[in-house]
């Protein structure tokens, strides 16, 4: 059983909170059972490495049972190990190391997309999440990040995709003339969400077309370069009071318009 927090091996897991260790050793953390249950189940190639305490994996045996099916080892530890290693206060007993592996902006396009999230200088971790976990569930087909874009294997931007990260493709610094040119090249239509747009209602119609939707920077939206490489620009209509939709919010509505429309004229 692994006891000492102060471990090399335990110190090496918890650098992994900090962006400059995560792009030296390609490696990033996973937090908790439905983190590690995700890996496990869609992507077990990328599991480095599976750590555990003894209560946990007894709460847990479909963990335990899967992680004997790819033939990973699990290391027990201490909660207080645990609690070293981990970002959150509480990591439920379990922590995985996994290897980064984003997808190609080329692979993304070749495969005939129908939907897809550009994310332009997004900086909210629990944002970005969330724009990958509403894409996962309206099925698109990815989400490429452009610009200063948070880092996706942020431990903040992992727990809030709870565990989408491995169910759709996401690609990396990429840049958003080169992607814009691509997703036409592919048949898709850019479209921005943007509040100087014009009205959703009034161009609804567009949605059932393939659709790679821009969202932009959560307090300035996206600047007049960015807007440069749109087709068409919408805004969300508000009917109550409030000021403005959150920017994952938001994302999720578009995204699922476009997924209804587009299953609708199917």
């Amino acid at each position: 059983m692994l006891e000492n927090p102060r471990s090399p091996r335990v110190r090496a897991v918890a650098k992994l909170t900090k962006r400059s260790a995560r792009q030296e050793t390609g490696l990033f953390l996973l937090e908790g059972p439905q983190a590690a249950r995700e890996a496990l189940a869609h992507r077990p190639d990328t599991v480095v490495e599976l750590f555990a305490t003894p209560s946990a994996m007894e709460r847990h045996g479909d963990v335990r049972e899967a992680a004997a099916d790819a033939g990973i080892e699990i290391v027990l530890t201490t909660e207080a190990v645990l609690d070293a290693m981990a970002d959150t206060v509480t990591p439920q007993g379990i922590v995985a190391v996994a290897r980064q592996s984003p997808s190609s902006v080329r692979e993304i396009f070749s495969g005939d997309p129908k939907l897809i999230a550009i994310c332009e200088e997004v900086r909210d971790p629990g944002n970005l999440g969330t724009i990958i976990r509403a894409a996962d569930a309206a099925g698109a087909d990815a989400v490429i990040l452009t610009g200063r874009t948070v880092d996706p294997y942020n431990p903040k931007v992992v727990r809030a995709t709870t565990g989408s990260l491995f169910h759709v493709a996401v690609a990396v610094g990429a840049d958003l003339e080169t992607t814009a040119a691509r997703a036409r090249g592919a048949g898709m239509q850019v479209v921005a969400a943007d509040v100087g747009g014009e009205d959703f209602l009034a161009r609804r119609g567009l949605l059932s077309e393939p659709t790679a939707w821009l969202f932009g920077n959560e307090a300035r939206g996206l600047d007049e370069q960015a807007l440069a490489h749109a087709d068409v620009s919408l805004r969300l209509p508000i009917y109550g009071r409030a000021e403005s939709l959150n920017l994952a919010t938001a994302a999720s509505v578009c995204l699922y318009e476009s997924a209804f429309a587009q299953r609708a004229d199917r």
